[in-house]
């Protein structure tokens, strides 16, 4: 026993030691990757279900030079989509609805060719082949889209993509009107729902919805990135970045800890309902065992099973990659573009020994990729 003793008390210097190696040279590579004098980032990670790291980078605003913090807020893009997700699951637990429901009980006025085919459960995992709003909407008439401008879009649309459930097609237009569902269901706003189940009872002090005019605390401005140099790109300057359900949330990387750990307990909906959220439910890429849940994809390529999801909106991007099994938590949001999130996660994930790897990259799936300019600064999952 006296062995055992005396053999952990040098083990635990080393580990400390090998640990606070590995978290520095973390920090050396964000900081060579995001410099004080541009735009940055918010890191955080967990490991076993304990905060191990969590730092800032750059600005937030290059204007005024304001630094990020912690606490910032940042566009979380296509991240927004598990919240959304969230939601229908809950009033789905609630009896308010069923996967299995057709669009047409949502919206009588929507294509009965469509509306009577498409279920939730295909929004949900992007299979309902959908057309894409952005070629329908009259630009012209509006400054910022809503999830009612792309509702009104698409409803009188008399085709499909594909015959729904049958293929995967990553659709921004989807999660729209799945956010949609839940105003009708609740009888509350996107907005005010998400905040009423979710931010509040979670604490997510920092979080919030887009609502045009409405003042974001400590926001962090989004930057695009041309040969070198910025422009702000966010919602001021982008006609379907304000669309809510598919992309719409502000958050802070110490709210989204919040978030993993109440999706690890089940604290704010049964586990049940959790484990299919983050379980494989329809196949994106079958040779690298790469599914779509609801909100997240899956890749089960490995033993530990690898969830996570890319966000992009503007000049915001974002990376949630998690191992539920291992409570590990690796999440960036960063308020500039031209920086491979992916390759950051690997290359951290390797720092800590984290099977590498674990994940597929999606290509570009949405079509407005092909689109006129105007189409440009949107939501996309890349």
């Amino acid at each position: 026993m006296k062995k055992v003793l005396i053999g952990l008390l040098w083990v635990f210097p080393f580990c400390n030691l090998f640990c606070q190696g590995n978290f520095k040279r973390i920090d050396s590579l964000l900081r060579s990757t995001y410099h004080n004098d541009e735009p940055g980032a918010s890191v955080a990670i967990l490991e076993s279900g304990r905060l191990v790291f969590q730092k800032a980078y750059g600005l937030s605003d290059m204007q005024t030079k304001d630094l990020n913090k912690i606490s910032s807020n940042f566009n979380i893009g296509s991240l927004t989509k598990q919240f959304t997700a969230f939601g229908i699951l809950q009033l789905a637990a609630k009896n308010k609805l069923s996967l299995s429901d057709k669009l047409i009980q949502f919206f009588p006025d929507f294509n009965p060719h469509i509306g009577n085919e498409v279920t939730i459960q295909e929004l949900l995992t992007h299979s309902s082949g959908i057309i894409d709003h952005y070629s329908f909407v009259d630009t012209n008439k509006i400054k910022h889209a809503t999830d009612k401008d792309v509702l009104d879009a698409v409803k009188h649309i008399d085709s499909t993509y594909f015959v729904p459930g049958t293929q995967f097609r990553y659709s921004n237009t989807a999660y729209c009107l799945l956010a949609m569902i839940i105003e009708k269901q609740s009888g509350l706003s996107y907005a005010d729902y998400i905040k009423k189940n979710i931010f509040e009872p979670l604490l997510m002090s920092h979080s919030e919805v887009l609502q045009i005019g409405k003042p974001i605390d400590q926001v962090a401005l989004g930057y695009d990135t041309l040969d070198g140099h910025f422009k702000k790109l966010d919602a001021a300057e982008s006609i379907f970045f304000s669309t809510e359900g598919d992309g719409g949330i502000y958050t802070s990387t110490g709210d989204y800890i919040k978030w993993f750990r109440s999706l690890q307990s089940g604290k704010l909906l049964n586990r049940k309902w959790v484990g299919e959220a983050r379980s494989a439910q329809f196949p994106v890429d079958r040779a690298n065992q790469l599914s779509y849940g609801y909100g997240w994809f899956i890749n089960e390529k490995y033993d530990d099973k690898a969830v996570y999801h890319t966000g992009s909106n503007g000049g915001f991007r974002a990376i949630a990659f998690s191992i539920p099994s291992k409570n590990y938590l690796l999440v960036i949001f960063s308020n500039r573009t031209g920086i491979e999130l992916e390759n950051l996660v690997e290359e951290i994930n390797k720092i800590l020994r984290v099977t590498s790897k674990t994940y597929t990259k999606v290509d570009a799936l949405e079509s407005f990729n092909n689109s006129s300019l105007i189409f440009a600064p949107c939501k996309e999952i890349i």
